[in-house]
């Protein structure tokens, strides 16, 4: 077996620049990076990247994988193969699976089941209720990437809505406390009055009505007040509202910020004019909203109020999502097509190349003190992905390699494509092929 690899003519973009050279990784870490490599030896792989780019696989922050107990919709082994297809190279899932991640033992068993099971780089969160406390402080966060919240109800209502549970648990944990912030609430009166008016079958452009920008920024700005009362370690996900963004700071170093955001692909190229021709595809929770909240978004992602980029990938079956608005659930798959589309938004002169790598590679790194991942460096864990920016290709039902079949971006055309990914110095993606290379390992924390 081969245990070197030697990647030449790279275009290497880390770290804020854009390099020509060689990387060579030595079993499973990068051992070397130099304008030219030459090494002589009958047990090395060599891979001419043609002048493509290489950039540090990316760490998604934000899954649902659905395992265990919702398989039907995904499960670990799927998911982190698609995830490999689109360029993430590791992952951190969310305690909302059947059972709940919410004891020492479930967790325990969840990463029993992706060690035997995940092609990528894998962690989980653990979830908080209104009662389980005694279990949060058993948590050992330095082998953990952090602790959930569910602020607003979603897929497996986790929801935690008791102030005092809210406050204790803020004052006693120093993980990092990621949360989903909606105003239950809120989202309750404004369902109760369409679905008077409607019934079950409420238009689908109404879902950011629903699930308003008040009931987003009435939740993140508690939440956010809470960790300043408190002095927690506060992450809040999947922004989705221009209003929110005024609520973060571009003012100090990401490594210095108590206080930090997160913004999901669907919340920057999608807006609410698409519901009419996606209808529950794009409904999420949050909700997708309006053009002028995705353009303030890209603001806030580029002025750094904004942190990190994730996906939020959600699946649900087609026949689910096929059902009307109060029976159709919230979320869709997006891990396969999350770096195509940040390079297509690139190709339109939204965001440079170093900026996605900052933002969807380097910052959760830093984020989670995750340990030798998210830079092409030295040293560091081998997760590196190849791509040509100028290879289209469209995504069909062929192409697909979520469980659930379908994807959001059906008939989109891609200019770029991920033509090789490597997982601890293993190939284990090559040109629309994900190879039988379980290369994956538990992710670690420089905590």
């Amino acid at each position: 077996m081969k245990t070197h690899t030697l990647i030449k003519n790279a275009k290497i973009v880390n770290e804020g620049k854009i390099t020509e050279g060689d990387i060579l990784i030595e079993n499973n870490i990068i051992k070397e990076i130099d304008i030219s490599i030459s090494i002589k030896s009958a047990d090395i792989n060599v891979i001419d990247a043609e002048g493509n780019y290489v950039l540090p696989g990316m760490i998604d922050d934000q899954v649902h994988f659905r395992e265990p107990g919702l398989t039907h919709k995904a499960n670990i082994e799927t998911e982190s193969k698609a995830a490999l297809a689109g360029g993430i190279t590791s992952f951190i899932e969310m305690p909302n699976t059947n059972p709940q991640t919410t004891t020492v033992k479930k967790l325990e068993e969840k990463f029993a089941t992706a060690a035997e099971s995940s092609y990528a780089n894998y962690s989980f969160m653990f979830g908080g209720t209104n009662d389980n406390l005694d279990e949060i402080l058993k948590v050992d966060s330095k082998t953990v990437a952090g602790l959930k919240l569910f602020l607003g109800s979603s897929t497996g209502n986790m929801l935690v809505d008791d102030p005092e549970v809210l406050e204790k648990i803020f004052s006693s944990t120093n993980m990092v406390i990621s949360v989903h912030c909606e105003d239950e609430a809120t989202i309750r009166t404004n369902l109760a009055k369409y679905k008077a008016e409607y019934g079950d079958d409420i238009p689908m452009e109404l879902h950011p009505i629903i699930r308003s920008e008040d009931a987003c920024y009435l939740s993140s700005s508690k939440a956010i007040e809470l960790a300043q009362k408190t002095g927690a370690r506060l992450h809040v996900f999947h922004l989705s509202t221009g209003k929110e963004t005024n609520l973060f700071s571009n003012k100090i170093p990401l490594k210095d910020k108590k206080i930090t955001a997160e913004v999901c692909i669907h919340h920057l190229w999608f807006s609410d004019e698409d519901y009419k021709r996606k209808g529950s595809h794009i409904k999420w929770n949050p909700a997708v909203k309006t053009s002028k909240d995705r353009e303030q978004l890209w603001k806030a992602l580029l002025d750094d109020r904004i942190d990190v980029i994730a996906t939020d990938h959600a699946p649900h079956t087609i026949e689910e999502k096929n059902n009307p608005y109060t029976r159709a659930p919230s979320g869709g798959p997006l891990v396969q097509h999350a770096l195509v589309a940040l390079l297509e938004c690139y190709h339109q002169g939204k965001i440079k190349l170093e900026k996605i790598v900052e933002k969807a590679c380097h910052n959760p790194a830093i984020l989670f003190d995750v340990e030798k991942r998210g830079y092409i460096r030295e040293g560091y864990y081998a997760d590196l992905v190849i791509v040509d920016l100028n290879s289209p290709w469209t995504v069909n039902k062929s192409n697909i390699l979520y469980k659930c079949g379908w994807s959001p971006f059906e008939g989109n055309t891609f200019k770029s494509r991920i033509t090789h990914t490597f997982v601890n110095g293993a190939l284990v993606y090559n040109n629309f092929k994900v190879l039988d290379v379980k290369a994956g390992k538990r992710l670690t924390f420089n905590r």
